[in-house]
């Protein structure tokens, strides 16, 4: 087996970080620092890929329409001329996004285009897919673009609810957020989760995956 890399075979940027990682955790020994430093580099201790820790979305030059489950299909028969008429009525917008190609994914179809689609755009896509004669325009959805997963890790809140005896649950998070300006935008991906910071303490941890 190769030996974990020393402090003096590191490169200037390795250093860098191996110094942050030993002033966030100074009791540690060298060895777990470097483990440490590692899995951050996206390596094991073989020297082989573990995993990916950046997280690359999809292109938001696409657009998602959900459909159902025989639609699509159905979209796919005459994709290049969908494609000629999207592409059309764009223009006749003057809208500065064209429509490369159109694939079918599960029970949704993914339209490619030039440039990432403004609302205008969408409106065009949409009205036109639930015009079509040979699909079931009422399980076609409104267009929508790519969105990312993650999670907020939420500290400092008190794990039983003020002047009760009752811990937190999932509803009341879940109440407070729709009524908190700044998660306008997002979406609940699963259901946020809530754990006790410490037994001695009222303090909550709350993960939430949007």
């Amino acid at each position: 087996m190769t030996r974990p890399k020393s402090y003096a075979q590191a490169s200037k940027g390795d250093v860098n970080e191996i110094i942050k990682i030993k002033d966030a955790f100074p009791k540690l020994c060298p060895k777990k620092i470097s483990e440490i430093h590692k899995v951050i580099n996206n390596l094991d201790m073989k020297g082989k890929l573990k995993f990916n820790m950046t997280n690359k979305g999809p292109s938001r030059k696409q657009v998602i329409i959900p459909m159902g489950s025989n639609n699509p299909d159905r979209v796919m028969v005459h994709s290049n001329v969908h494609v000629a008429n999207i592409n059309s009525s764009l223009k006749n917008i003057k809208s500065e996004v064209a429509v490369d190609f159109i694939r079918p994914d599960n029970k949704d179809i993914i339209v490619t285009t030039n440039k990432v689609a403004a609302t205008s755009d969408l409106k065009v896509i949409e009205d036109y897919m639930k015009n079509l004669n040979d699909i079931d325009s009422n399980d076609v959805m409104s267009p929508r673009l790519p969105q990312l997963k993650s999670y907020l890790k939420i500290l400092g809140i008190p794990y039983l609810v003020e002047d009760t005896n009752l811990s937190l649950t999932c509803d009341i998070v879940e109440r407070i957020l729709k009524t908190t300006h700044i998660f306008n935008d997002l979406v609940l991906a699963l259901r946020l989760y809530i754990i006790k910071a410490s037994p001695k303490y009222n303090m909550a941890v709350i993960w939430i995956n949007i």
